[in-house]
């Protein structure tokens, strides 16, 4: 659809120019380790050019000692309040080690390690900041006010944050949504990429939910709020966010743990070797030199950095794609999958029922049309979703109904209705047919049929005979059976279906997707147990699922996976991660994604290690420069910072999907 672009509404007269912020405000220069790390760097190029240029030494000695202060204050400070908690942290061994060389005389040598220092801090600063742009892309947030109907009728300006539920609010062309609710007025596009994903604009008509943060097109809307600012979907996506930030892998744990120890350690080995030799009539400068570069390149700090960018990239690469990783323990737990449990309804199926057939039955003498329009009339005043689904099937096919007279609903049981002077009934077949009623019989054959392909069966009455049969049944996800198909390629052992729906139900869902290992009939606790059934035989459970009865055995697997859209909030709660379009193809794509992400874990700590190995080696037992060993350490860090975020880039995701291609695929 074409916008007329003179009916947006003018900006604010708040709001801020259109014009991009300056680098320095929004980009790489906003993070003061970055300031830090030029002001060291320049301030050391300046000391290099006066040495080479033959200025006096005061001038170069105060350049470079300007360096010292500029690059290295930070990390010393930490780690004098780590020293301060009795901790020994890397930080602080840098710096002492820079001291060191200056107090020797190689004053050059420590600069050139504070910058390398700094630079590989500041790379590690701007790495985060990237992952948390990457997954913020996602996440436009709502605009900061909204025009709310007063009780006369009256447009108000407003804080989206004091909408309250039950209020209504006006949204005009080109207005960014400022709260989850329906429409009860109006009709446009909505662009809700930044939602669900979807590249084009979806119509929205009254009755039809929309999303804070998403676009209205050309129409205007009047939206009635459904729930409060801080609940809203992209609300919780945020607070999801956060929560990822906060949180570290287990491996890197580890290492922390691993690396107070090492340090420990260290510090012990670099007194001996300075100790040892000065003790044996080694000169004071080589002795303290040789402890000193080897301080340097023992240090582990590309060990810790080896782990968590791999991980941070892994987590907003999926985010971008509409997973959204809750922290970096489980992109680590989804790289151990070893199988995938899914729940039926609302997870591989759309989660509501439509009519699928209409069957007549002998002597009603009417159309199948015919039976439909007399059904959608009796059905129209119906709350029942199969009632809702049999008056929207009417609609889709065109069909206009007469008013119902006389329409009364009985729980349980079905509907009760006069239509164009016909009596309908529409109502279980159960409460319908009655046994030993011979003029039922051919309906009872024919309700048989129905439910044994899967169905959901209703009985519809004329005038108190047996007309018609109508059969309902949910909707396949129509990504379902690939995104089975590509977790078979991917992981060994075979899915699962966990589902409280009747057997053969499942088990026409199952034949559809391509699912063998059914069990259904579950109750929420028989799912948990279904689940440790499972993680006893060896498997590392993946469970996929939406409602309120999926949240606990989402939260006993080994890794719990919800559907953004359908979700409970319980079970968004419960989950490790949210696919927030739906779209059950990136299961299997996150799931590569991982693998790769432990995969550069594991090949960054085997750089780091190895660069340990080599420096160390050569500097006990030959004669490494410290400059070059400065270069060597820091240059390790660099490289295992940069292999991170290597999943940054947009060929990583397709790779993950390519990843998991069946054999034949395209």
């Amino acid at each position: 659809m074409t916008t007329d672009l003179t009916t947006r509404p003018a900006p604010r007269a708040d709001a801020a120019p259109g014009r991009p912020r300056a680098w320095w405000q929004s980009g790489a220069g906003s993070l003061p380790e970055v300031r830090w790390a030029i002001a060291a760097t320049v301030l050391f190029a300046a000391g290099g050019v006066c040495q080479l240029a033959g200025a006096p030494s005061w001038l170069w000695w105060g350049l470079y000692l300007a360096c010292y202060a500029a690059g290295g204050w930070e990390p010393g400070l930490a780690g004098l309040r780590a020293l301060r908690e009795r901790t020994l942290d890397v930080d602080l061994l840098m710096v002492a080690a820079a001291i060191g060389a200056a107090a020797i005389g190689q004053v050059f040598d420590g600069a050139l390690l504070i910058v390398i220092f700094a630079t590989s801090g500041a790379l590690e600063a701007v790495a985060t900041k990237r992952t948390a742009d990457s997954v913020r892309t996602l996440l436009t947030l709502a605009p900061d006010k909204a025009t709310r109907l007063d009780p006369a009728g009256q447009e108000e300006i407003v804080e989206t944050a004091d909408l309250a539920v039950g209020d209504v609010i006006v949204v005009r062309p080109g207005e960014r949504i400022g709260a989850d609710g329906l429409v009860v007025d109006g009709a446009g596009d909505v662009d809700q990429a930044t939602i669900t994903g979807e590249s084009i604009p979806v119509d929205k008509q009254t009755g039809d939910e929309v999303f804070a943060g998403t676009v209205n097109g050309a129409g205007m809307l009047r939206v009635r709020v459904g729930r409060p600012a801080g609940e809203t979907v992209i609300a919780r996506i945020v607070a999801m966010v956060e929560q990822a930030s906060a949180t570290k892998a287990r491996t890197q744990l580890f290492i922390e743990k691993v690396e107070q120890r090492y340090s420990v350690v260290m510090v012990a080995a670099t007194l001996a070797l300075f100790a040892i030799p000065l003790a044996l009539g080694q000169d004071l400068q080589a002795s303290l030199l040789r402890a000193m570069t080897f301080m340097i390149v023992a240090s582990p700090c590309a060990v810790v950095l080896a782990t968590m960018p791999p991980l941070l990239a892994a987590i907003a690469t999926a985010g971008r794609h509409g997973v959204l990783v809750k922290s970096a323990v489980v992109m680590e737990q989804l790289a151990d999958v070893t199988q995938v449990a899914f729940d039926k309804t609302g997870t591989l199926t759309e989660g509501r029922p439509h009519l699928t057939h209409i069957r007549a039955l002998p002597g009603s003498g009417l159309s199948d049309r015919e039976l439909l329009t007399l059904a959608a009339a009796a059905e129209d005043g119906s709350e029942h979703p199969l009632g809702r689904a049999v008056a929207a099937a009417a609609r889709g096919e065109g069909l206009h109904f007469p008013p119902a007279t006389g329409f009364t609903a009985v729980p349980g049981r079905g509907v009760r209705a006069h239509v164009a002077d016909r009596l309908v009934e529409i109502g279980s077949p159960a409460h319908l047919l009655p046994e030993g009623d011979a003029e039922a019989g051919p309906a009872r054959v024919l309700v048989a049929e129905l439910e044994d392909g899967g169905h959901t069966a209703v009985v519809m009455l004329l005038d108190g005979r047996p007309a018609a049969v109508l059969a309902l049944a949910d909707r396949i996800r129509p990504d379902a059976p690939d995104a089975v198909a590509r977790l078979r390629a991917l992981i060994p052992a075979p899915p699962v279906l966990l589902t409280g729906d009747n057997p053969r139900a499942a088990a026409h869902l199952a034949a559809q997707t391509g699912i063998t290992d059914v069990r259904a009939g579950l109750l929420p606790g028989h799912k948990v147990d279904a689940v440790r059934d499972l993680q006893q035989q060896g498997a590392q459970v993946a469970l996929v699922g939406d409602g309120v009865n999926d949240a606990p055995a989402l939260a006993v697997a080994h890794t719990g996976i919800a559907m953004g859209h359908t979700g409970a909030d319980l079970t968004l709660e419960a989950a490790d991660a949210v696919i927030t379009r739906d779209e059950l193809a990136t299961i299997p794509a996150v799931v590569a994604l991982a693998r790769r992400a432990r995969r550069l874990v594991v090949a960054n700590l085997a750089i780091a290690a190895t660069f340990i190995a080599v420096l160390v080696a050569w500097d006990l037992l030959g004669d490494l420069p410290l400059p070059l060993g400065v270069a060597g350490h820091e240059g390790s860090t660099v490289i295992v910072g940069l292999n991170g975020l290597r999943l940054l880039r947009g060929t990583a995701w397709r790779r993950a999907v390519a990843t998991t291609t069946p054999a034949g695929g395209r």
